[in-house]
């Protein structure tokens, strides 16, 4: 090979080492950014359902869908995103992902409000063993001796902490059991629906909120649930509102980042 060649060849692999860097750094940066969501959400949730003793967690995951709604609609019309129009066969495809969807938003804003933080972190860990035991049923994978006794580890752990859990709340501990059943459905589902070239994670999250929305309305209005949210007493105070908001704006890449974290977890294990 002459200089001249070796001097290109050279460029070239700097020209795709730099293609890499910001790739890399871009996955990163997507990482911390939902990690920082999920993080602040929890903590949000918490202020609002447990400090300022809001009673409607269905009217909070129905200002999260409209949010959720609401951003994806303007990231696609601005061709930030893609995600197809709506036709007759989405319905089809997704099911039953909608049900898991509003399930896992209910059932995890009724657990936050009832459990402590760290009981709460500690019992999803539940999750874990729920992904693997429905991946081995729906998706038909199979783990190592290695990988079962790592979960099982984990599981252990989270019976060790649940047991030594004075303030034990049994309507709290049903809420977040149903919220890791609904959470690993989700997760081992959107895998077997979702093909990238048709719906994609963010056509699932969009057709997700737009079909359970108005069922969510009618629940929280035949249970009760509305009134009690319009009855509030803390809508005057612009730092509750703000933090409301706030709750709302991060559930979209909240639930989005939680879907993923179930998934990411696999690679580990695998």
């Amino acid at each position: 090979m002459t200089a001249g060649g070796q001097a290109e060849a050279e460029d070239a692999g700097a020209d795709s080492g730099a293609a890499r860097l910001p790739s890399r750094v871009a996955r990163l940066l997507s990482a911390l950014f939902y990690g920082t969501c999920s993080f602040l959400i929890v903590l949000v949730n918490k202020a609002l359902l447990t400090t300022y003793g809001f009673p409607s967690p269905i009217f909070l995951g129905i200002g999260q869908m409209a949010a959720t709604i609401m951003i994806l609609y303007v990231s696609k019309l601005n061709k930030i995103i893609h995600f197809p129009d709506f036709d007759k066969k989405i319905p089809v495809k997704l099911f039953p992902l909608p049900l898991l969807y509003v399930g896992n938003h209910i059932s995890g804003l009724s657990s936050t409000s009832k459990l402590s933080l760290p009981m709460f972190t500690v019992l999803r860990k539940f999750t874990i063993p729920l992904t693997l035991l429905l991946e081995t049923i729906v998706l038909g994978k199979q783990y190592s001796l290695s990988i079962i006794v790592s979960v099982f580890a984990i599981v252990l752990g989270a019976f060790i902490a649940a047991g030594s859990d004075l303030a034990f709340n049994l309507e709290g501990y049903i809420f977040v059991f149903l919220n890791d059943i609904f959470t690993a459905a989700n997760g081992v589902y959107t895998k077997q629906k979702m093909d990238p070239k048709e719906l994609g994670k963010y056509g699932v999250l969009f057709y997700n909120a737009c079909f359970m929305i108005i069922p969510t309305v009618i629940i929280s209005v035949s249970t009760g649930d509305l009134r009690q949210a319009t009855e509030f007493n803390q809508w005057k105070n612009v730092l509750f509102i703000l933090q409301f908001l706030l709750s709302c704006f991060l559930g979209s890449p909240g639930q989005e980042f939680e879907t993923s974290l179930t998934n990411m977890k696999k690679p580990h294990l695998n």
